[in-house]
């Protein structure tokens, strides 16, 4: 975040910079505002090229194990470009490298879910997906794991064969 601002203040610098040299060759033909004008909007194409940007770099840095598996795109009124194009803000990862299963159950398969936001921090939480079933949980406190491989006190959210991170841990998608 603070890279992206520092880029943001260079840019506007570099707008206003280039207005004004263009002024010196032109003998000061331009009027006076034009450079704040200028620099404001190398600030904002910075801003918006940084929006833009951000799923694709976040995305290429991860390991190749690491999979996306949803996307969440965001449109907002203040930003009416968004609704022509909008970008990613979310994202759901599955580390196929986390990958568990146990062989009396072999439908059962547990991987851990990385969770990303354009400025939020990164959280992780283990998920199971049951895939002869269609259905799903995050693991958080009170799970237990019998002997037989059977998962109890879980609350399952049953989904449909399309549901992107069932159909990413189990193969389907």
């Amino acid at each position: 975040m603070f890279v992206e601002l520092i880029a943001t203040l260079v840019a506007g610098l570099a707008g206003a910079g280039l207005v004004m040299l263009l002024n010196r060759l032109l003998g000061g033909r331009l009027p006076r505002w034009f450079a704040p004008v200028a620099a404001g909007a190398a600030m904002i194409v910075t801003t918006i090229a940084n929006e833009y940007g951000w799923y694709d770099r976040t995305r290429q840095s991860l390991p190749a194990e690491v999979v996306v598996a949803q996307t969440v795109e965001s449109k907002a009124f203040y930003r009416p470009w968004t609704y022509i194009v909008p970008f990613v803000e979310r994202f759901v990862a599955i580390d196929m490298a986390s990958l568990q299963t146990h062989p009396e159950q072999p439908g059962l398969r547990l991987v851990e879910a990385y969770f990303f936001g354009r400025w939020s921090p990164v959280n992780k939480l283990p998920v199971i997906a049951d895939c002869t079933e269609l259905r799903r949980a995050a693991l958080v406190d009170g799970v237990n794991f019998e002997a037989a491989g059977e998962v109890t006190g879980i609350t399952w959210t049953h989904v449909s064969k399309e549901d992107p991170i069932v159909a990413t841990v189990c193969g389907t998608g």
